[in-house]
Formats: structure tokens, C-alpha cells, sequence
């Protein structure tokens, strides 16, 4: 009986264990599917990452699509193609002309072009043959011209000051005149050699260390960082400009606003901290960059203040909308240029669906380049909005929609995800539709802003939070100044001079805009200038 019991009580034993081991096995397969899916998830996602890279290195620059306007215009209010059609395709094709190029208002045969600023040096060819005619018998009919452009290698000049000390002799009594007053005190520099540094460093992105060396190529003598002192003063006298502008900007009723990355001042050894500058952009095309060490919605709140109440118009960065949500008096509209990419970067994982999008969205920007090219404004511009652009809109949510039901996108499929991030931000795309001050992207801030990526190819960082905050206000101002077809060497000439001698109470005057309309025609030059006239 008792061996009975034992082998009873072994084959309990020996199903519970069996028991133990098929639950182990079990939730050991589990989780191995758990973590296959999350390494296939992750396996994908850099997939997409890699394949996003290789198309900024490799793929086009511009966001344009090439689509025939003729064939898509009567397709603005038709029904959407159904999911069964096949992907649209786009097809280039070109017929190659021959003949004369027009070169316009060239001055050559080789379509030089220059303006009447340029100086031209007259060289009076001498012909032999020409010349073992007698005098009397030449008679000149014609000349003929020859233009070539030509360059000299980057000079500096000294101006030497000579001024006479006279001995009144009746007194001992010594007279003379007092120097020039320069722009910047106990300086050697002339207006012309700070405004030669400030446009070869932030216009055309010449770090100083190179500048010292066409110095001490040309003779001159002078150590970096005095070249680095004199850039420091002479952009610390065009911050009240700068504050000036910032403030007329924040008087706009619409204003669009971004952030680019900068490196700058020192952090841990060896390493350089993360910055960023928020570009502001005014409906008086006027740019300001402000300087932040963050990227969170703090900035936003500082930069803007309690004033605002207009509408801004920004991407889908979250600082944004935590701004807006506590300013109700503020109007939050969204990029479609940002939602465009969000769709193109699903065009490899689904071509159909993504081009769909593309489409619809592409649409939108024919309307708006109709609305350009006919200089529609007000009220004529958001009735042609209304009749155009809102019903292709609703046809977009539409599709939106449709795709959200479809059962075979992944999570981590990037169409989910552009539709997720479209729907995240309905009412902010639609807001251009009933305000015609409102523009449709943010691409006019992202062209203002491309001289600090521009510059940070060349002066990868700044060495101190200082030199980025005098990055933002020169900038600010030499992108105003390209906006509203301003010379900025004539510009920061001019204003370098007049700003010890005008009144602080109407620095506003010397911004960019107001400069062109006041002082443009007869703007202060420097001694160099005026010596040549």
C-alpha cells in the first residue's frame, strides 16, 4: 500500500513540476516575442533614420515637386483617388532648345552684368599699325569695347591724420587740431576696417583667425584677439538697435518663430554646451535672433511676454503650444511645410499613400503661388482661400481618416505616424484659412535663418554665451537688411557713425526699415570714402 502512495505522490510531483516548466516556457516564449517585436520595432526605426539621413546627404535639397499645374488644376475638386488606383507617378521631360541665349541688359557678349557703382579702368589698346599712319591722314570712325572682370587681392590702407601744431608767437601759446572723432575710443580701427570684419565674418562667414592671416599677409600686424575686442565693441553699440527692432517685431499682429542649435561657451572639459538661437519673424520683414541656453517653453514665455496677442505661426514643437495654452488671446497656426515632410519621409515605406498626401498638400501651395503671382491681399485673398484652398483641406482630413482605419500600419510605421502628427494639429493648419495675414509655412523664417547654420560651418561654435548673444544681434540685423535690399556695408557705416550723435529716444529710427526711409539717400561714409572722392 505505502509504495502505492509514494508513486501516487512521485506522479503529483512529477505533473506539477511538468506544470512549472510548460508556465516557464510559456512566459519565457512570451517575452522572447515581446522582445523580438521590440528589437524589429527598433531595427525599423533606425532603418527609417538612416534612410532619412542618407536622403539629406544624397537626396534633393529643395522641397519642390515637380507636378504639371495644367493637369492637377481641374483635379482640385474632385473626389479623392480611391485606395484600389495606382500611386501617382510624376514623369520629367524636356525638349532641348538651340539657339541665341538672351542675355538681357549684359554689357558683353559673355553676359557680364555690373552696376554703376563698380569702377571701370579704362586701358587704351596701342596698335602699331595704327600709329605708322601719319596724323594727318587717320580719321577715327569707331571704337570698339572689351569688358573683363577683373580682381585685386584684399588691401588695407593706413590713414595717416596730419594735423599742424602752430606756436603763437606773440603768446608761446601752442594751437592744433583735435583728431577725428572715431567710432570706437582709444581704437586704431577706422569705421571701414569694423565694418569690414563684421560683413567678411557674419556675411560670408570668414572666422577672424582667417582675416588675421590676409592681415599678416598684406603687412599688418595685429593679434587676434584685439581683432575679437573690436568686433565685441563695435556690435555692443548696435544692440540698442537691435532691442529697438525686437520690440517693433512684438507689435505685430502675426509672428512666426522657430529655433536653430548653436554651440556655445564651455561646459565639461573639452566640451562645448548646447544653445539655441529662436529667430522672430514680423509681419514688417523683420528678423531678430533671440539667444536661449534651452529649448523649453520658458524661452517662449520670456521672449514674447504678456503683451502678445496675435497669432503665431510656428512648427510642432511642443514649447509652442504650452506657450499658447496659457494665453488664450493668442491664435496657435501650425507649418504645413513640416507636415509636408512628415508625409515625405513615408514615401519609401509607402509610396501610394504617402504621394496621396503629397499631392493634396501640393495643391495647396499652386493655390498659394496663384495668390502671389496675382498680388491677392485681404479680403481677395481669403475668398480665393475659401473657394480653393478649404475644400481640398476637408479632402485631406478625409483621407486622413480613411488611413487611420487601415489594420496593416505598424506603430512604428512613419505614414502612422505624419497622420498623428497631422491630426495632433488640425485646427492650427487650418487657421490660414480665415485669417489672410496668416501664411501657410514658416518657410519665409527658415530662409531669414540660414546664415547661423551657414556661419556654423565655418566658426562651428562660440567660445563664450556673450559672443552667440552678439551673433544674434548682428545677424538680426544684416538679415533685416537683405530683406528690405539694403547694403549692409553702406548700412553698418552709416549707423556706426550716427549712433553717438542721435537721439536715444528715436533709436528705432536706425533699424534696417526705418534707416532705408530716412537716411538711405545720404548716408555718412567713412574718411577712406570720402579721401576717394
Amino acid at each position: 500500500m505505502q509504495p502505492m502512495v509514494e508513486a501516487a505522490s512521485k506522479g503529483t510531483t512529477s505533473q506539477r513540476d511538468y506544470a512549472q516548466l510548460q508556465a516557464a516556457y510559456e512566459s519565457l516564449q512570451q517575452e522572447h516575442e515581446s522582445t523580438k517585436q521590440r528589437y524589429d520595432e527598433e531595427l525599423e526605426s533606425l532603418k527609417q533614420q538612416l534612410a532619412w539621413f542618407k536622403r539629406q546627404v544624397f537626396g534633393p535639397k529643395s522641397e519642390k515637386r515637380l507636378v504639371d499645374q495644367a493637369a492637377h488644376s481641374g483635379l482640385l475638386f474632385e473626389a479623392l483617388p480611391s485606395s484600389d488606383e495606382p500611386a501617382p507617378t510624376e514623369q520629367i521631360s524636356y525638349t532641348r532648345r538651340k539657339g541665341t541665349k538672351d542675355r538681357g541688359d549684359a554689357v558683353t557678349d559673355t553676359g557680364l552684368r555690373f552696376s554703376e557703382d563698380v569702377p571701370v579702368e579704362v586701358i587704351h589698346v596701342k596698335a602699331p599699325e595704327v600709329e605708322a599712319i601719319p596724323e594727318e591722314h587717320r580719321e577715327l570712325i569707331d571704337e570698339k569695347v572689351t569688358r573683363r572682370l577683373a580682381q585685386r587681392p584684399g588691401s588695407y590702407v593706413v590713414l595717416e591724420y596730419r594735423r599742424p601744431v602752430v606756436k603763437d608767437k606773440r603768446t608761446d601759446q601752442l594751437h592744433t587740431v583735435p583728431a577725428p572723432i572715431n567710432v570706437l575710443e582709444a581704437s586704431f580701427a577706422d569705421v571701414s576696417f569694423l565694418v569690414g570684419m563684421l560683413i567678411d565674418k557674419f556675411c560670408y562667414h570668414l572666422p577672424l583667425y582667417r582675416q588675421h592671416q590676409r592681415l599678416a599677409m598684406s603687412g599688418v600686424t595685429v593679434s587676434r584677439s584685439t581683432l575679437t575686442q573690436q568686433v565685441e565693441r563695435a556690435i555692443a553699440l548696435l544692440k540698442p538697435i537691435y532691442d529697438a527692432q525686437l520690440a517693433h517685431i512684438l507689435l505685430s499682429k502675426v509672428l512666426a518663430m522657430d529655433e536653430t542649435p548653436i554651440m556655445a561657451g564651455r561646459g565639461k572639459p573639452g566640451k562645448m554646451k548646447q544653445a539655441w538661437f529662436w529667430p522672430v519673424y514680423g509681419q514688417d520683414d523683420e528678423v531678430c535672433f533671440i539667444y536661449a541656453p534651452s529649448r523649453g517653453s520658458k524661452v517662449v514665455t520670456e521672449a514674447l511676454g504678456e503683451h502678445f496677442d496675435g497669432t503665431l505661426v510656428t512648427d510642432g514643437h511642443s514649447a509652442y503650444t504650452c506657450y499658447v495654452d496659457k494665453r488664450p488671446a493668442v491664435t496657435h497656426a501650425n507649418c504645413w511645410a513640416h507636415a509636408r515632410r512628415k508625409f515625405d519621409a513615408a514615401l519609401k515605406e509607402d509610396p501610394k499613400a504617402a504621394n496621396q498626401a503629397l499631392a493634396l498638400i501640393g495643391q495647396l501651395y499652386i493655390i498659394e503661388e496663384h495668390i502671389r503671382k496675382k498680388q491677392l491681399n485681404g479680403e481677395q485673398k481669403l475668398d480665393w482661400r475659401t473657394r480653393h484652398s478649404v475644400p481640398i483641406v476637408k479632402d485631406f482630413w478625409a483621407w486622413c481618416d480613411q488611413q487611420r482605419q487601415r489594420m496593416d500600419l505598424a506603430k512604428s510605421s512613419p505614414l502612422l505616424k505624419a497622420l498623428g502628427y497631422v491630426n495632433g494639429r488640425q485646427a492650427a493648419l487650418e487657421v490660414f484659412l480665415s485669417d489672410p495675414d496668416v501664411p501657410i509655412d514658416t518657410n519665409h523664417l527658415e530662409r531669414a535663418l540660414r546664415p547661423i547654420p551657414m556661419g556654423r560651418k565655418n566658426w562651428l561654435f562660440s567660445w563664450s554665451e556673450v559672443g552667440a548673444r552678439h551673433i544674434g544681434v548682428i545677424q538680426s540685423l544684416l538679415v533685416t537688411c537683405r530683406l528690405h535690399e539694403v547694403n549692409p556695408y553702406t548700412y553698418l557705416v552709416d549707423v556706426l557713425q550716427r549712433v553717438g550723435q542721435h537721439p536715444a529716444s528715436r533709436v528705432d529710427e536706425l533699424t534696417p526699415k526705418a534707416w532705408k526711409e530716412r537716411f538711405a539717400a545720404n548716408p555718412l561714409v567713412s574718411d577712406l570714402q570720402r579721401g576717394g572722392q
